[in-house]
């Protein structure tokens, strides 16, 4: 399974236009982070996590020809906000994209996207067939996916185990039920918004601790926010076996 970056970081600490920090005005391309997603291409399918508002670009960047599937791990803007553009993979393809989200997360994506789910629907507004996630394995074509579900705050949000892998974004608290789901993982993406301790998402030593904890062979950091600070100085306080993601890695499982 080939796993691709698409973005890895947050509206959380978006400095506005005319912030001075180092990380905004950084050169290196790994401290240019778009919100978070992950593309996962196994066996010719393809399955997209989270389509926040940069999805038109991630796609066009990455060059992702085909969606058979969108898992949406919560309803925030910066997770969901660029559903509408699935459009261009119903005239590619020729057929509705299925979407796989929580009973709450489909009240929300029909909320904010009513016109795709209208009785009349204009020409070419996206095409949408919804599909509910419980907290139980479902399968898409021959992949298992088993949600993992952590607390984003007082937000009930889904992490998914795919095999070997394992994406947790938008969490600061997971039960000792669902951390059974991640045991034996060879690759665990968490999300760690800055080095200070945050209200809704893990802080760096939060998840280096979380890391520690499942014993990975490997682990992965998104959701990052420009406080983290630089992309190659914080490399430098990581274990051998944890990396500081960023948007285009591809990684082989």
């Amino acid at each position: 399974m080939k796993i691709t970056f698409l973005g890895t970081g947050t509206s959380q600490g978006v400095p506005v236009i005319a912030c001075e920090c180092r990380v905004c005005k950084s050169a290196s391309e790994k401290d240019k982070r778009l919100r978070s997603s992950v593309l996962l291409e196994e066996n010719g399918t393809t399955i997209i996590i989270d389509t926040g508002p940069d999805f038109r670009e991630q796609m066009l960047r990455a060059n992702v020809k085909q969606v058979d599937a969108i898992l949406i791990t919560h309803a925030h803007k910066d997770h969901l906000g660029g559903l509408d553009d699935v459009r261009a993979y119903n005239y590619r393809q020729r057929s509705p994209v299925d979407v796989y989200a929580r009973n709450e997360v489909q009240e929300a994506i029909k909320r904010e996207f009513s016109y795709a789910f209208a009785k009349n629907r204009y020409p070419g507004v996206p095409q949408i067939t919804l599909h509910t996630l419980y907290n139980q394995p479902v399968y898409i074509q021959k992949l298992q996916i088993i949600p993992v579900e952590v607390m984003h705050y007082r937000l009930h949000v889904l992490g998914f185990r795919i095999d070997g892998f394992s994406y947790i974004t938008d969490a600061n608290f997971i039960s000792e039920e669902e951390k059974v789901k991640l045991t034996g993982t060879k690759t665990l993406v968490v999300n760690a918004l800055r080095r200070e301790k945050h209200i809704s998402h893990f802080s760096l030593d939060e998840a280096l601790a979380l890391i520690e904890e499942i014993k990975p062979q490997r682990a992965y950091l998104t959701h990052i926010s420009h406080l983290m600070g630089l992309h190659d100085e914080v490399e430098k306080d990581l274990p051998a076996n944890v990396r500081l993601a960023y948007d285009g890695l591809q990684i082989v499982i």
